[in-house]
């Protein structure tokens, strides 16, 4: 089964789209990369979890977030 996810992407035409790796259209355009996340983020939390994965200008991976209740594949150690 692949992993859910939608990609947070530049735009050739300035700001950000939210992707889903399949999909031909974006399943949003904003001008801020971080209402992009959010959209992302919601969309993720609205179908089971999964990783928004954040693309910086250069279109190059920078990071990635899981949504609840995905599964964190590098998830913070407890500190005790």
């Amino acid at each position: 089964m692949a992993r859910n996810e939608r990609h947070i992407v530049p735009n050739p035409g300035g700001g950000w789209d939210v992707k889903k790796p399949s999909a031909e259209r974006s399943s949003g355009h904003f001008d801020r990369q971080a209402d992009a996340l959010g959209r992302a983020r919601g969309i993720l939390g609205n179908t089971g979890g999964g990783e928004a994965v954040i693309h910086g200008r250069n279109n190059l991976i920078r990071d990635s977030d899981t949504v609840a209740p995905g599964n964190d594949p590098n998830p913070p150690r407890d500190r005790k």
